[in-house]
């Protein structure tokens, strides 16, 4: 059928979904000491991300490189409950941004969102690179409805 990207709405659709997923973790008492201040272009290199991974224009690494990724988690020693409220929050910002209510879709999202927060958090521990996950590039997230081409 398509890629995520384009099923979800395409950029504007996702700039929406971070936007409200930005101000939710901003406010978050569990997610305080991880996202402590919102910070200029944030929203914008979310969805970059978000789009990229979900089969869109490739912005992210052109822009800023996986690297920037690694650098940003680094030393931040995320919790299980900060990372299962970061999950939490990012699947009731899809509601309220609008994105298609279709059990694949959400499945998909759900499956990038468990995998995306348990790269972060082993990052966030990694004292020496070697304790980095092995992830070195934006992943490229497929679901069971994406043409093969």
């Amino acid at each position: 059928m398509t890629t995520l990207y384009e099923f979800a709405g395409g950029d504007e659709a996702l700039h929406r979904l971070e936007e409200l997923f930005y101000t939710k973790v901003l406010d978050d008492p569990v997610l305080r000491s991880v996202f402590p201040a919102r910070r200029p272009n944030h929203v914008e290199h979310l969805t970059w991300f978000t789009a990229e991974s979900f089969g869109g224009p490739d912005r992210f690494t052109a822009g800023l490189g996986f690297q920037y990724i690694i650098d940003v988690h680094r030393h931040l020693r995320i919790t299980d409950e900060q990372r299962e409220r970061f999950v939490a929050l990012y699947l009731e910002a899809i509601d309220e941004a609008g994105l298609p209510d279709d059990d694949d879709f959400r499945a998909a999202v759900r499956e990038h969102l468990e995998f995306g927060a348990h790269v972060a958090q082993q990052n966030s521990h990694a004292e020496l690179d070697d304790q980095l996950h092995p992830i070195r590039e934006v992943p490229a997230w497929t679901w069971s409805r994406q043409s093969a081409n």
